[in-house]
């Protein structure tokens, strides 16, 4: 330790090299009394009591009031942003199943392949499992987009078990509604 402490003494140059704009070297050197008080801080940490939150005073929460509808707003937009309990739970299922299933798959081949390399019944070559496995990783990526637009929207529509209706529908709503954003 006292090796480091005394080799930090020696100059440290930095230089800014901009070949538009020139300069000289810049040369630091710690003082010695920098260098000691460095190598004797504390890594400890005592709590502050002034933080935020820690304080005794409780200050009032501003409520906020909400403004009247007016003619140009549009209020359907609150509602649309909000995602029924409903529909999130069948998302869950739904991700769950298209991101879990291929991922599954992906380490059962890989598991799959090297029982067969360890028991030599095979010779297979060594990108086969890599591309095998690159594949169910990107097919359980996709799988995120999948399970989020095969469910049916609506909350009382349920959709059909893999969702490609829901897909062209859900597909053509999303695109249109980034459109009338895009417009405003």
């Amino acid at each position: 330790m006292k090796t480091l402490i005394s080799s930090s003494q020696t100059p440290l140059h930095f230089s800014n090299f901009h070949p538009w704009k020139p300069k000289t070297a810049t040369t630091l050197r710690p003082t010695a009394s920098q260098s000691l008080n460095q190598s004797r801080k504390s890594t400890t940490r005592t709590p502050n009591a002034s933080a935020k939150g820690f304080g005794s005073t409780a200050r009032p929460v501003p409520t906020v009031k909400e403004a009247p509808a007016s003619k140009n707003s549009d209020s359907g937009k609150d509602n649309d942003d909000e995602i029924p309990q409903v529909v999130f739970e069948r998302m869950i299922g739904r991700i769950a199943v298209s991101v879990g299933v291929p991922m599954a798959a992906g380490l059962g081949l890989l598991k799959f392949f090297g029982a067969v390399k360890e028991q030599h019944l095979w010779d297979m070559p060594m990108w086969l499992p890599l591309l095998t496995a690159f594949f169910m990783f990107a097919v359980s990526a996709l799988g995120l987009a999948y399970g989020t637009l095969s469910t049916s929207w609506d909350a009382e529509k349920k959709g059909s078990l893999l969702g490609l209706e829901q897909v062209q529908e859900n597909w053509v709503d999303m695109w249109r509604e980034e459109d009338e954003n895009n417009k405003m």
